[in-house]
């Protein structure tokens, strides 16, 4: 196949998922789907390998597509159009119970399974015992609560299994809410499953199958290039999550052993140094342990290089049994499977290649999630119960080799695809006010190049009172920077009482915040890259003008005098500099 043939098939398949995106966004009813975005649409091949998807989550696709493929054809061995399968369970591929992704297998007219593609969605709620869909302090996936689907048929002849429905509507809080979500993947995962079918009577499948083995094997060799182009080396670093209830009293250490070979044009990631799973929500399921490895790697190399089953064939991942960060058996919670520890282990991959490659890999991104980013639920004032994710501001953003941070990247394995909440949206949809949200000065991981600023969002509920579930790390343990650049500031919250006053909270809590009084929410700075005494003054300076650090931390950390009037005094900044060198 030529490369004008190939980039046009390729274009072509990325627009399928491209569409499946648009259908979900447009016609899902939760505001964590259609104003956060929090989904992701992918296509496998009939071998179960990743071959194109949208710009979604990269938790949710590097790794456990694939797996979900496979379990779907091993509990349903005779696959037929019309078809539809929903799997959320984290011991068959999926990334955690939230997650209900809608599988639905390309048939073509004689039968033959040619691809599967697949709609995955975060839920506002999936009858968790708690009204949130982050249970960090179950102790098993029974306390937990989640209706678990381990690959289960709810589609055939294209007709919607209503035992199905009534279990749902039976259990979760919202079922109105969670049955236009529903229908919504299965309007994103049919229009996919026609244009596949429409492109294939235009080209033909034996191309189609053509193209897939042409790209995942193009994708590899762009793998092998941007792996034989960085020196050799290995590292080990560790990211620790804060204390939390099941955890050890100093924390989760999350280790990793990245050994980079160009020789070979391979990188391997060992997790098996790692503790045993956990009492707790926060153990990873096996996708988004390979996930957020592979996102570490991804965000360390070549951008131009493919995300797909291709270039991760020079991925080696290495997992154990029973492992915090590793394969977890049932009935291990991996509730919040999707962040916490898996932000850790991202992070100290992309830090460790760093540290190897000077002008590779990337500061650690700030942790999460902090209350402005929670599940809020409650009794609205008329009389309507109602259940939703907010993402109402995280920053988070490390700083990169030759830039500064991406502001708002949320988090590492989101990587910036989740939306900020719009202010007048949330308070149509549910009873609540946003009072402020705004940057904090000094709070960046000073360096060469910065890391993000927190965050810090004030809101509190109308005519009720609300709860707000979340799981906020990094009130410990910042954002750490790389190659002498400094950690991003701390997460914390507060309740702000009616008279002003504020009362510290815990960092993983569901808190009932009563009407007439405001919880404030800090979410983590992300961490620096390089000296920050080799940043450019002038750019310290209009930093300074720009309110994003002050004048006496100019001088303090970057070692940069800026004037009352705020110019540059570029003699004052020599002098600070040389006595720093």
């Amino acid at each position: 196949m030529d490369g004008v043939q190939l980039a046009i098939l390729a274009h072509r398949l990325e627009g399928v998922t491209r569409k499946m995106a648009n259908t979900l966004l447009r016609t899902a009813r939760s505001g964590v789907i259609n104003i956060a975005r929090d989904f992701s649409c992918c296509i496998v091949t009939a071998g179960a390998e990743l071959l194109v998807a949208n710009e979604g989550l990269p938790i949710h696709v590097l790794a456990g597509p694939d797996i979900m493929a496979r379990a779907m054809k091993e509990h349903s061995p005779v696959l037929k159009r019309g078809d539809a399968f929903l799997n959320n369970s984290p011991y068959h591929g999926c990334s955690h119970a939230a997650d209900h992704t809608l599988l639905v297998p390309v048939m073509d007219h004689e039968g033959t399974h040619r691809f599967t593609v697949l709609a995955k969605a975060h839920q506002a709620d999936i009858g968790n015992s708690i009204a949130t869909t982050y249970h960090g302090a179950a102790r098993d996936v029974y306390e937990e609560g989640a209706l678990i689907f381990p690959s289960v048929k709810v589609q055939e002849n294209y007709e919607t299994d209503q035992d199905f429905v009534r279990m749902c509507r039976m259990r979760i809080r919202v079922p109105d809410q969670w049955w236009g979500d529903f229908l919504a993947m299965v309007a994103s995962a049919r229009i996919g499953e026609r244009e596949i079918m429409v492109l294939a009577e235009e080209v033909g499948w034996d191309t189609l199958e053509n193209f897939s083995a042409t790209w995942l094997d193009y994708s590899e060799k762009r793998m092998v290039e941007a792996v034989t182009a960085m020196p050799g080396g290995r590292m080990t670093r560790t990211s620790t999550h804060d204390r939390f209830p099941g955890a050890p009293e100093e924390g989760i250490p999350v280790t990793v052993d990245v050994s980079l070979n160009p020789r070979e044009a391979r990188i391997a990631v060992d997790l098996t140094r790692n503790p045993d799973c956990l009492p707790c929500g926060l153990n990873l399921s096996e996708a988004c342990a390979r996930t957020a490895a592979m996102v570490g790697i991804f965000n360390s190399i070549d951008h131009r290089v493919p995300k797909n089953a291709g270039s991760c064939r020079r991925i080696d991942v290495k997992l154990r049994e029973n492992c915090v960060v590793g394969i977890p058996r049932h009935p291990t919670s991996t509730s919040v499977a999707t962040t916490n520890v898996a932000d850790r282990v991202a992070n100290a991959v992309q830090a460790a290649i760093a540290e190897i490659a000077n002008g590779a890999g990337m500061a650690e991104c700030g942790a999460v999630i902090a209350p402005a980013g929670g599940v809020i639920s409650g009794v609205d004032p008329a009389g309507k119960e109602f259940v939703n994710h907010i993402f109402l501001g995280e920053t988070g953003g490390a700083a990169a080799p030759r830039s500064d941070a991406w502001l708002v990247i949320g988090h590492v394995g989101g990587a910036g695809m989740c939306n900020l909440d719009s202010v007048e949206l949330d308070e149509m949809r549910q009873p609540l006010r946003v009072f402020s949200r705004k940057l904090v000065p000094d709070t960046e991981g000073a360096g060469r190049f910065r890391g993000a600023p927190s965050m810090s969002v004030e809101f509190g509920p109308v005519g009720c009172d609300m709860q707000v579930a979340y799981v906020s790390d990094g009130t410990v343990n910042a954002a750490r920077g790389v190659r002498g650049g400094g950690a991003g500031g701390k997460a914390d919250q507060f309740r702000v009482r009616r008279d002003g006053t504020l009362q510290r909270l815990d960092a993983c809590a569901q808190v009932t915040i009563h009407e007439g009084e405001r919880l404030l929410s800090i979410s983590c700075g992300g961490g620096g890259y390089g000296n920050p005494a080799e940043r450019e003054a002038e750019t310290v300076a209009r930093d300074v003008a720009e309110k994003w650090i002050s004048a006496q931390r100019a001088r303090d950390v970057y070692r940069v005098a800026v004037s009352e009037d705020g110019s540059l005094d570029r003699n004052e900044t020599v002098r600070l500099r040389h006595a720093e060198r």
